[in-house]
């Protein structure tokens, strides 16, 4: 084999073990699954990560001595997520609502089985609100996780909620998957997704999908404050919400006329 082809091997093993973190629930991996995942060897897998390690798109975490993506990773996904409309689109939307709740308000999209933040307008207030952009969180967890599954296809979402135990983010989050069909049904139809602590302990939020030109749910706004001051205002701020993702949806094309199940039904 000539080093040029040697060169492509190793790049798209390399591109291989990346793809693999971005295709599980777990977001970390260690190097026994990776070796049995790509059917490859042990002292293979740890040459890569060596490099992968060497350049930061991976990092190992010091407890566990596990693998998850690190900061070159992200750096890369948020500059392709800056090319996303819907995340230019949607600045405007974030900045309306901050004003309309005084509460944080973030976008997010679907990554596989989990969904992560793109961007987020926080207030002025002293206390506040403030989310991970880049970081993989549950697909059942939290108002914005709701409310991207609550919108998939019926067969993918059936999909997901047979895929394994459900990860418990706080003692609040839904892990059973007859308690979360029903809550998910709820949430289609009013429309909106609400959580009381279910992905992060004394936080409360709301959270709607965003609807393309074909009816498919491909990012979540949300409204987010410390539980204890934004539950009394919960109601309130979820009506600003529908009001925000009806206009987003509007200018990706989307027409409430029977391509997805109508908002705030």
């Amino acid at each position: 084999m000539s080093d040029t082809s040697k060169t492509i091997l190793t790049v798209g093993r390399a591109m291989d073990v990346l793809t693999l973190f971005t295709e599980r629930n777990e977001s970390t991996l260690g190097v026994t699954e990776i070796s049995k995942a790509l059917g490859l060897s042990k002292a293979v897998v740890h040459r890569i990560l060596s490099t992968l390690l060497e350049k930061d798109f991976i990092q190992i975490e010091a407890q566990t001595r596990r693998y998850a993506l690190g900061p070159a990773a992200l750096k890369l996904g948020l500059t392709y997520l800056d090319g996303i409309d819907v995340r230019r689109l949607a600045q405007p939307i974030l900045h309306e609502l901050v004003a309309a709740t005084q509460e944080t308000s973030t976008l997010s999209i679907r990554s596989g089985w989990t969904r992560v933040y793109i961007d987020q307008e926080t207030p002025s207030t002293d206390i506040r609100m403030s989310v991970q952009l880049g970081h993989p969180y549950p697909l059942h967890a939290g108002s914005s996780s709701k409310a991207l599954l609550a919108f998939l296809d019926p067969d993918e979402q059936e999909a997901y909620l047979s895929s394994g135990p459900l990860q418990r983010r706080t003692p609040s989050t839904i892990t059973d998957p007859d308690e979360l069909r029903t809550e998910l049904r709820l949430v289609r139809e009013r429309g909106y997704a609400r959580s009381l602590g279910e992905r992060q302990e004394d936080a409360a939020s709301v959270a709607a999908p965003v609807f393309d030109h074909r009816g498919t749910p491909i990012a979540a706004v949300s409204v987010c404050g410390p539980l204890k001051r934004f539950e009394p205002k919960i109601d309130a701020a979820a009506q600003a919400l529908l009001e925000a993702v009806r206009k987003l949806s509007a200018q990706l094309g989307h027409r409430e006329n029977g391509t997805a199940p109508p908002i705030g039904r």
